[in-house]
């Protein structure tokens, strides 16, 4: 497995913003947050515990729990949060829509306009708060179990590990590229009805703050299949399958490509009426739950801006997704799972 396919902490932190970087040999077996407590002698252990738990420390790239210990042989990264990320880990009463929870899994569906965890600007109000909130005891986990995350203006499912072991196993599973995850998007322009798009993404170096296709030096992996669901006018809603997870990865791979999104901005869409979001919305999800393997399938419907935008537009309504949190049976030919 490697660490590189989970970007855990890409958007977080300032884009000019370097971090410290510690070779683990010395703290061969100590827990991650005794052996960071001894190497930053100005920063308490309590105070590096709430930076583990924001994701601001990484072991070879990620996110992990302060009591991990260490093999002797890890590249840990430091991102030291400002005194304002101190309040952040702090809960607010937030109302979430969940579509499935158990003791190590829950399911979110997102909302448009809903920061998911803090970051600068953002440091609280964020769903890691309304998770600390209704769910006190997730405290106990990195960003309260999330393990990956949405944009702000991106809708849809989003993961939250209930346990330690799951929240290990899903970054794992994210990392393994197991899990699929499935977008709907309206474009500019008509892309083709099938292709991959395989480039990798890093910071724009024009403008750190965006991120751009790079050369394979300057950025990560980053695949991107995409499906054609319908045309019309010079638009298209597409179904977008990720098989690696960096940030804004299909915003800027479609812009690439000369079709971004209706209404992101950002990376060169256009608005539509009252629509000025990017229209991006996380609609289905297919994993092993990570602790009993059974197969499970979540699906959120298109939300109701984005079908008043296909409306606009003369697109048809895509077929809805299955059921939320139907259980599918493992395939037949997927081999014997083993310890995660």
């Amino acid at each position: 497995m490697s660490a590189d396919l989970f970007d855990p902490v890409a958007s977080d932190h300032s884009a000019d913003q370097a971090p410290l970087r510690f070779d683990a040999r010395a703290g061969l077996g100590q827990r991650l947050d005794r052996f960071l407590a001894g190497a930053l002698a100005d920063v308490s252990r309590t105070r590096i515990q709430r930076w583990i738990a924001l994701a601001a420390v990484t072991v070879d790239g990620q996110a992990v729990l302060a009591r991990h210990r260490l093999r002797g042989i890890e590249t840990i990264e430091v991102w030291p949060m400002p005194t304002e990320a101190e309040r952040s880990f702090e809960p607010d009463e937030i109302a979430l829509s969940i579509i499935h929870e158990d003791a190590d899994l829950m399911v979110i569906d997102k909302p448009v306009g809903l920061v998911a965890h803090p970051a600068p600007g953002h440091w609280r109000g964020t769903l890691m708060n309304g998770l600390l909130h209704a769910r006190p005891d997730s405290a106990t986990l990195p960003r309260a179990g999330i393990v990956h995350r949405l944009d702000k203006d991106t809708s849809g499912l989003l993961m939250v590990a209930r346990s330690e072991r799951a929240f290990e196993r899903l970054s794992a599973a994210i990392a393994a590229r197991t899990i699929s995850r499935r977008y709907f998007a309206v474009t500019q322009g008509l892309p083709p009805e099938r292709l991959t798009i395989d480039a990798p993404i890093g910071r724009d170096p024009r403008d750190r703050l965006r991120m751009a296709v790079v050369s394979p030096e300057r950025g990560k992996v980053a695949i991107t299949h995409v499906e054609r669901l319908s045309a019309g006018d010079r638009v298209a809603s597409i179904e977008c399958r990720l098989e690696t997870g960096r940030t804004h990865q299909i915003r800027v791979h479609l812009a690439s490509i000369g079709h971004p999104l209706i209404g992101d901005t950002v990376y060169g869409g256009s608005p539509r009426g009252d629509f000025s979001r990017q229209a991006l919305h996380a609609w289905r999800l297919e994993l092993d739950h990570p602790v009993s393997g059974v197969r499970l399938q979540m699906a959120s419907p298109v939300p109701a801006d984005i079908l008043g935008l296909l409306d606009a537009l003369n697109l048809p309504v895509p077929v809805p997704p299955p059921a939320s949190g139907s259980p599918l049976p493992k395939p037949a030919a997927k081999p014997t799972r083993g310890k995660r």
